[in-house]
């Protein structure tokens, strides 16, 4: 018995097939998997999660599907705007909200609106290309106000598994070259011009 078994023969049933009418295999399932029920508890759900939207229970999948996008336009415009329905206040205000009407925060299940702050800085990616990488680790040198290692350069972008490694090879490359000096063999600052 599967989970793709059981909505195999769920989907049999909301086509419209009887239970007596599917095969040895799939009856089988339907008996032993408890499909009823489980078709059952699926279709309060599905009411239950249009009744929160305000939506008809009797939609199809492609009239909810546009409607999901329709509210997601719609939420993303007034996230634009600064306006922001926090489904848990509690949490989400201190730490995303600047400015927020306070008596409705208190407001047991309500949703709030407020204004969206940026919670992270959002640093960038670590560049593919070679020429891309030696400029934006000359970049990260000249904006720096001490020496820095491989590491504290990799820090400035978005990580991932091989970024230090990316970064290390671009210093010992600039060292080799010139372009940047060492002290101690591990941090790097720009070679200046006298």
């Amino acid at each position: 018995m599967t989970l793709t078994g059981l909505y195999n023969v769920l989907e049999e049933l909301r086509k419209g097939k009887n239970p007596d009418e599917l095969d040895e295999k799939h009856r089988e399932v339907f008996d032993d998997g408890l499909v009823l029920i489980m078709k059952e508890l699926h279709d309060k759900l599905d009411i239950a999660v249009a009744e929160a939207y305000g939506w008809p229970n009797q939609l199809t999948d492609e009239e909810v599907l546009a409607r999901l996008v329709a509210l997601n336009k719609q939420r993303s415009q007034e996230e634009k705007r600064g306006q922001v329905r926090w489904l848990r206040p509690d949490y989400q205000i201190p730490r995303f909200a600047k400015s927020t009407d306070k008596q409705a925060a208190e407001e047991e299940g309500s949703q709030v609106a407020a204004e969206l702050i940026a919670a992270v800085e959002q640093k960038p990616s670590f560049p593919s290309g070679a020429v891309e990488q030696t400029a934006a680790v000359f970049a990260a040198l000249a904006a720096a106000n001490q020496p820095l290692d491989a590491k504290g350069l990799a820090a400035q972008f978005k990580r991932t598994k091989t970024t230090d490694k990316k970064v290390a090879d671009v210093l010992a490359s600039l060292a080799r070259l010139g372009y940047v000096s060492s002290v101690d063999g591990k941090t790097f600052e720009l070679r200046r011009v006298a």
